[in-house]
């Protein structure tokens, strides 16, 4: 053993994902993961008999902290290299796994394997996803599926998972598409974290009315001690006692946060705003996108206009009218992408979309196309 004097001593540091900017390091206090792993644990009911499967990436806000809690708990743990959906699913049947965690796009590549769509195990499976709101549409396939998804929402600077959606009995109830998108929101924040508000300007709290939007700030035992050697970066997110997430959502009257979109990804257009995650959960329904980015792009104008970015689903093909006549059918003109690129999309190291780098193409004058929509 080795004996702990100082349980705000830093116990690791941990790199940002990058996807805004330049990976920053996290540094996590000792009292901090432990908090976090316990809880992390206790909320996702894993136990001594559980068997989870490593398709989250340890490295990543050290798993979640799911390193610590899993083999704290007794439970076991299956290991391997990389996602590769085929050689999960065998995982999960063969050894009898029961809980696994990761990124919307590991659920991605399990709902489009060839098979899927007539697939179901046998024994519910729980998992954790987070890093990015799944689709409405995505939850419905898992749901059918016999997976059954906690929606955890947190930030590398919050030792990973900071709340999560607990699911209401009442809610099984409900129609499918209704259900998922109380799964989709991001809950509420866990049980030894702190506190989590959306607030406005002044750092002061907004109602629970599921409209007014502000960011999302966090305080209490499960946030970064600070940024390593960056004093500068640290100022920035620590103000009048908050940490500043950056995201921006809404509060629900029965107190259940909605991530909205994050602040950066905001489009403004023509004066009017537009939710990016709005824009990509709409993409998502459509029955042959695997999974789709929106992103900003000039516009003499109207100042910037959305730009989608698609995958398709294997052996699909889609036109460029054809997705935008489909968002036209589901959400307001203003909001639809002007245009539409087909390609596979850029993430990090953790399975998130680089939306920064999408955007950056669209901002260094790669728009003249679209300029002509």
């Amino acid at each position: 053993d080795i004996p702990v004097t100082d349980e705000l001593q830093t116990i690791a540091i941990d790199y940002t994902s990058g996807t805004t900017g330049q990976p920053k390091g996290v540094m996590y206090t000792h009292r901090g993961a432990y908090l976090n792993a316990l809880s992390v644990t206790l909320q996702t009911e894993i136990t001594r008999r559980s068997v989870y499967l490593w398709s989250l990436p340890m490295f990543h806000c050290n798993g979640w902290c799911f390193t610590w809690g899993v083999p704290g708990v007794g439970a076991a743990s299956v290991c391997m290299r990389a996602v590769d959906p085929q050689h999960m699913r065998r995982l999960i049947l063969e050894e009898g796994v029961t809980h696994f965690s990761g990124a919307p796009i590991v659920l991605q590549m399990l709902a489009s394997l060839p098979d899927a769509e007539g697939f179901r195990f046998e024994v519910p499976l729980k998992v954790n996803t987070g890093g990015a709101p799944p689709s409405p549409t995505l939850l419905q396939t898992m749901q059918r599926m016999n997976v059954h998804v906690t929606h955890l929402y947190g930030l590398t600077e919050t030792y990973g998972p900071n709340t999560l959606c607990e699911v209401q009995d009442e809610w099984q109830a409900l129609p499918v598409e209704q259900y998922a998108q109380r799964v989709s929101r991001q809950g509420v924040t866990h049980l030894l974290g702190g506190t989590t508000a959306v607030l406005d300007e002044q750092d002061r709290p907004l109602p629970a009315d599921g409209t007014s939007m502000g960011e999302v700030c966090m305080h209490g035992n499960t946030v970064m001690k600070g940024y390593y050697r960056d004093e500068a970066a640290t100022a920035r997110v620590f103000r009048n006692g908050w940490f500043h997430s950056g995201d921006l959502g809404v509060t629900h009257p029965d107190g259940y946060i909605e991530l909205k979109d994050r602040a950066k990804d905001i489009i403004i257009s023509g004066g009017e705003n537009i939710s990016t995650i709005e824009v990509e959960n709409t993409l998502a329904a459509h029955p042959d996108i695997a999974e789709a980015a929106v992103v900003s792009c000039p516009d003499e104008r109207w100042g910037e206009v959305p730009v989608a970015f698609v995958g398709l689903k294997e052996g699909r093909s889609l036109s460029e009218q054809a997705v935008i006549d489909f968002c036209r059918e589901h959400i307001a003109h203003y909001k639809c992408p002007k245009a539409v690129m087909f390609e596979v999309l850029p993430r990090t190291s953790t399975g998130k979309v680089q939306k920064f780098a999408l955007r950056e193409r669209m901002w260094a004058g790669q728009a003249e196309r679209i300029r002509g929509h």
